[in-house]
């Protein structure tokens, strides 16, 4: 769905000397899969918006090659990309409604703009607000709807010249935890049932946890980390990475590592997936191998639709190398910490 190589984008007035250039974007190299949720993760930044305006030429690179569907985007006119952006939708972060036009007319916007046949407007506006949640509120204005409501609505607009791909601005940073998970769920609703391929940008790994088949990591204007999510968040590699998932999960590394260095034995983090997640496993390996061994900490929940779990254990006496070995044979990761 999408192809990007060597994306460059910086920002200053011609001629300004180097200190004055903000490099927002410096050589990002990605694809998209059809029908994939892909989350765009970093810091305020980072270049994540850049990089998410790219993609529909909102912001033009200065340099590398941008497909989208199999289509140069890059080479097209202005009326070419006029009609290449009706197969990208796009929601914001402030929903961008019309306040003085009501959510019907919000969501026939596109619809106008784009030259529907006028007696098509209204079964279509209407087929879009009952898939997402509002079929009784069209005849209301912005300001009498929720946040929530209102991101339904953005997402309806953003539907409604069909496209084959959603772009996701912070879609769900300016509301509350229960409304995030009602809007994350239509979200992945909306791309099992319509085959829509979303790009996805955050500042929280719980939204990519929720939704996301795969996720980039970007720091400074670059990819650092890059993979499924489940690799990425149970197992990162970049320290902005490992940062992100310890913000999710509320630990303080230099916190446990102090705890940790009087704990006698060695540290093990053991990494469960799928149904081994909940079966009793450790009890059966401390039988055979003969080991002690006490939880540090722990974790269950779910990526996606994927069940895991993580232990930190501290492991004293019997046979080490045998508990790692039959851990391992049962689909268990074994990661010696000390």
């Amino acid at each position: 769905m999408i192809e990007l190589q060597d994306i460059h984008k910086r920002y200053g007035k011609p001629n300004s000397a180097p200190e004055q250039v903000v490099t927002a974007l410096d050589g990002i190299s990605l694809s998209v899969k059809a029908g994939e949720v892909f989350g765009i993760i970093g810091h305020s930044g980072a270049g994540k918006s850049t990089l998410l305006r790219v993609l529909n030429l909102l912001e033009r690179p200065d340099s590398g090659s941008l497909r989208v569907a199999g289509q140069d985007l890059l080479s097209l006119n202005d009326a070419q990309l006029r009609s290449a952006r009706q197969r990208i939708g796009m929601i914001f972060q402030h929903f961008n409604l019309l306040g003085s036009r009501t959510v019907a007319e919000n969501v026939a916007w596109p619809l106008r703009i784009a030259n529907w046949p006028t007696e098509q407007i209204a079964p279509r506006v209407n087929e879009l607000l009952a898939r997402v949640g509002l079929a009784d509120q069209g005849h209301k204005y912005p300001a009498q709807l929720s946040g929530g409501q209102k991101q339904r609505v953005g997402i309806a607009r953003a539907l409604a010249t069909g496209p084959e791909l959603l772009l996701c601005d912070e879609a769900t940073s300016a509301l509350d935890p229960q409304t995030t998970r009602a809007i994350l769920d239509l979200l992945a609703q909306l791309n099992r049932e319509l085959g829509l391929a979303i790009v996805l940008i955050t500042h929280e790994m719980d939204v990519v946890r929720r939704i996301c088949d795969r996720v980039a990591v970007l720091e400074a204007g670059k990819v650092v980390e890059i993979g499924a999510v489940a690799e990425v968040f149970l197992h990162p590699q970049h320290v902005v990475t490992r940062r992100f998932v310890q913000e999710a999960e509320k630990i303080d590394e230099n916190d446990l590592n102090e705890d940790y260095a009087h704990v006698p034995g060695r540290l093990l983090r053991l990494t469960f997936q799928g149904e081994r997640t909940y079966e009793p496993l450790l009890g059966e390996v401390a039988r055979r191998s003969g080991i002690d061994f006490g939880i540090l900490h722990g974790r269950i929940d779910r990526i996606k639709s994927t069940p895991y779990g993580q232990l930190t254990i501290a492991v004293t006496g019997g046979d080490l190398a045998g508990a790692q070995a039959l851990l391992a044979e049962r689909g268990v990761r074994v990661e010696v910490l000390r």
